[in-house]
């Protein structure tokens, strides 16, 4: 006899509506495979319907169209009793495609305010429960509607961020419009007058939980008129008259918790209101700068009444909650949460803290106050990872955020506090995070993403991220279809690919497929997504193998397309970033002709040299400068405007950072390898702005501006150029003083090439395209080249075998001199500067008026 078992089924009943009951069905039934092959069809349906719950809304309408049964599960009351929406694009005719199923809907989450105006048209008259964030263009009139239709409402929840446009008008819309109303949090509000309290007061007999968080304006002698209130808190509120509260709110016989976090308390009410209260039994004044500053806030009598402010021990004081004294420590609130007997008191006490501890430890995280170091080392990252356990989905999403907030010290410069960081690595952290991170909730998924991308800023924190598997989860996680989880994941795959050891690991997870197969998917007004998926593939172009992988992948399409396309300057910045590390394997890959092949990316990294921002325009000019190594490339770039473009770059960087300074002179010394470009270079005004970049403090500028200098000194007109610049005296400062070798050694290179003969004495025949330049004489900048040019040979050669090479020409000697010079950054360079000495020296020994040895050369 086989074995039976119990399943849920969906049968349709009245008006249509699915609901469950249970058949019996035999094992054998069960089996989804057939010769290998799995048939979904056949899977029994209380599975379906399990499965279908850990879909977003889109996908579970999407699977739904697929056959007939699934179109009827998909139906089922239980799948659409609450709706998460804040993902994706809710608009009018989305709520209008949904409201179908949304019959028996009872808890609805939304983003923003075209949300907001679309919930009426899901038509979900059982309502119960609203909860909306980025509320800051949400009006009364939006608001006031949403309560008229959706009288059942017991739960709403706005913020935390500021509900700017809502006044206490819409409050009392609410107060007439649910009467069954015991919840109500709303952050940011400007006035919440008498008039409004008072018709919660009057009208919502049964509320019980309010928040009037970050208001402006809090009328407290009206809120004493709330008797029904049992937890109330006003937390981060300006302007309040504790001395009004402290005598009035007292009286209120049901309160039990009141959160005065952030505000200007001072001990004094704090006392008053702890001793006076018969039901109180928390006080919660976080933050609150008066309070703790008060050197007798120690001597606060609590009447055996819970105060948890940052001057205690918030996990004994949580402790001393519960008769059961093996609740203590850092497991309080795990301990809580697992614990078989409840009690329903308690419980509400405990729920109530949960919410308004996230709230105000985000919120405080957020502001980034000084001297909070030891609180957030001791405790605030513990607390913080104990409620990321939390049962309350909310809860559970504002402390990772927290977490991801709280180790941030600069967002400018992605700079963390790496003791914070390390002390939730210490704590177990990351490992809840990844735990969090790979649950189906899309709104933990990107808020634990966040967490960890944050976090990896730290290197220790980076490898336990990649030793728990972490660069698998962001891997996956990038392919999700919720923007928010993929942007996040990216962030993370960015932050963590800046370390050499993790970029191999994150290409065999498919992390670079995923990352560029973002940027095709969210190709247009997702600009936060394409910055993140363009930083990860910079980091990873870096590397020889990687950067095949991302060419292989089709980056360098994904890449061209941003530079040519987006207007955001952070995601044009990584998309040359990545441009230009793509370009830089040139004799490894093939990446830099493909780069410079694909249809409107050389165009494109010229227009961004022009533009206002100076990380895009460096970013830009570094690309370019990686390109021009590439023979086609060169002449392209040219062809492109290039030379213009980076001319200007040039003139206008002399306040500029170091590294656009670098790169500008860098593309024109790549460029300027060409005769055609080296004049064309001199003809643009390019030779002023390179001499005015030599005499930088930065070492890598010197390099470049001097290796730019060399190459257009080939060129006799340009060489008479640098001389009527004044470049003679900027080159041999840079010979002597440099701290950079290889930037003495062109400097010096370039002198060299200056006066090897192909320039008169005296003024230059030019032509008409040359008539600009002057009338220069060249005695003087001949002599103090020669003079100094012998200074850095003895610097950096021997000078026995320099004395003999300069009267032999003998190929042996030449080898001598190349083989003494000790310039190791050099490398075949050092042969071209050996010969450009030995063609100066046979050159001097032949010229009457300078017929001069090395050591006649010291003399003078």
């Amino acid at each position: 006899m086989s074995r039976r078992v119990r399943r849920k089924v969906a049968n349709k009943g009245k008006d249509g509506v699915v609901s469950l009951s249970c058949h019996e069905t035999g094992v054998e039934d069960l089996g989804t495979e057939r010769n290998g092959v799995v048939d979904w069809t056949i899977l029994p349906d209380d599975t379906v319907i399990h499965l279908f719950s850990r879909l977003n809304y889109r996908d579970r309408a999407s699977l739904s169209s697929t056959c007939r049964a699934w179109r009827v599960l998909a139906a089922s009351q239980c799948l659409w009793s609450s709706l998460d929406v804040r993902a994706h694009k809710f608009d009018t005719t989305m709520a209008t495609s949904l409201a179908p199923r949304c019959m028996n809907l009872q808890k609805l989450k939304f983003r923003g305010a075209e949300s907001a105006d679309a919930v009426i048209h899901l038509q979900a008259k059982n309502l119960c429960e609203i909860n909306g964030d980025y509320c800051r263009k949400i009006t009364d009139a939006t608001l006031s509607v949403i309560v008229a239709r959706h009288e059942a409402l017991e739960s709403i929840q706005l913020g935390p961020d500021f509900c700017e446009r809502i006044t206490g008008d819409a409050i009392k819309a609410i107060a007439f419009c649910c009467p069954k109303l015991k919840k109500l949090r709303l952050s940011g509000i400007k006035d919440v007058f008498a008039d409004a309290i008072n018709a919660l007061a009057k009208h919502c007999p049964n509320l019980i939980d309010i928040g009037f968080l970050d208001c402006l304006n809090v009328d407290e002698a009206a809120l004493g008129n709330i008797l029904s209130v049992r937890f109330l808190s006003v937390a981060g509120s300006s302007n309040m008259n504790w001395s009004v509260v402290s005598h009035l709110w007292h009286k209120l016989p049901k309160l039990i918790g009141l959160d005065v976090s952030r505000t200007d308390i001072g001990s004094t009410d704090v006392s008053r209101l702890l001793f006076s209260s018969q039901s109180l039994k928390v006080l919660c004044a976080l933050n609150c700068p008066v309070l703790e500053e008060d050197t007798s806030v120690s001597t606060i009598k609590t009447k055996g009444k819970l105060l948890l402010s940052l001057f205690s021990d918030i996990f004994i004081e949580l402790s001393s909650l519960f008769a059961d004294t093996t609740k203590k420590g850092r497991n309080v609130l795990l301990d809580w949460r697992c614990s078989k007997k409840k009690d329903k008191n308690l419980n509400e006490i405990m729920t109530w803290l949960e919410w308004i501890l996230s709230h105000t430890l985000l919120r405080t995280a957020e502001s980034n106050p000084q001297g909070l170091d030891d609180f957030w080392l001791k405790q605030g990252a513990a607390l913080l990872l104990s409620l990321m356990q939390s049962s309350q989905e909310d809860v559970q999403e504002r402390a990772a955020t927290g977490l991801a907030t709280f180790v941030v010290i600069d967002d400018e410069n992605a700079s963390i506090d790496c003791r914070r960081a390390e002390a939730v690595m210490l704590d177990g952290g990351i490992r809840l995070l990844l735990n969090l991170a790979k649950c189906w909730r899309e709104g933990l998924q990107s808020e634990a993403a966040k967490a960890i991308a944050n976090l990896s800023v730290n290197a220790n924190v980076a490898k336990a991220v990649a030793e728990e598997g972490g660069i698998n989860i962001l891997a996956l996680l990038a392919r999700s279809m919720n923007r928010m989880v993929a942007e996040e994941a990216a962030g993370g795959l960015w932050n963590l690919s800046v370390g050499e050891e993790h970029k191999a690991a994150i290409a065999e997870a498919g992390g670079v497929k995923a990352l560029v197969e973002l940027i095709f998917k969210w190709s247009s007004g997702c600009d936060g997504v394409l910055e993140r998926a363009a930083g990860a593939l910079a980091n990873l172009a870096a590397d020889d193998k990687c950067s095949t992988e991302v060419a292989i992948a089709g980056g360098v399409h994904a890449l061209v397309m941003l530079a040519c396309s987006c207007k955001f300057e952070g995601v044009q910045e990584q998309a040359a970033r990545a441009l230009a590390n793509l370009a830089a394997h040139g004799d490894s890959n093939s990446n830099n002709a493909a780069v410079g092949q694909e249809a409107g990316a050389l165009e494109a990294l010229v227009q961004l040299t022009r533009s206002p921002h100076e990380g895009v325009r460096q970013e830009a000019a570094g690309a370019l400068w990686n390109l021009s190594f590439d023979d086609r490339n060169r002449e392209a770039i040219a062809a492109g405007g290039g030379i213009e473009a980076l001319v200007t770059l040039a003139q206008s960087c002399s306040n500029a950072s170091p590294g656009l300074q670098e790169r500008a002179a860098g593309a024109l010394w790549g460029l300027s390898v060409s005769e055609a470009n080296s004049i064309a270079i001199g003809q643009e005004g390019g030779v002023a702005p390179l001499i005015a970049l030599a005499r930088s403090d930065a070492e890598d500028v010197h390099e470049t501006a001097a290796g730019a200098l060399w190459n257009l000194a080939f060129n006799h007109s340009n060489a008479l150029r640098i001389v009527e610049e004044g470049g003679v005296p900027a080159l041999v400062h840079l010979c002597l003083t440099s701290e950079s070798k290889m930037a003495c050694f062109m400097a010096a290179l370039a002198l060299a090439y200056m006066f090897d003969g192909r320039t008169d004495e005296f003024t230059p025949m030019v032509t008409s395209s040359e008539s600009s330049l002057k009338s220069v004489s060249m005695d003087g900048p001949r002599r103090l080249a020669l003079k100094h040019i012998e200074a850095f040979i003895l610097r950096f050669s021997d000078a026995q075998a320099f004395a003999a090479a300069a009267v032999s020409s003998a190929p042996a000697a030449l080898a001598q001199v190349t083989e003494k010079a000790r310039i190791q950054e050099a490398g075949h360079l050092r042969c071209r500067f050996a010969f450009s000495l030995f063609v100066l020296q046979k050159h001097l020994y032949f010229r009457d008026n300078y017929v001069l040895n090395l050591n006649e050369v010291t003399k003078r």
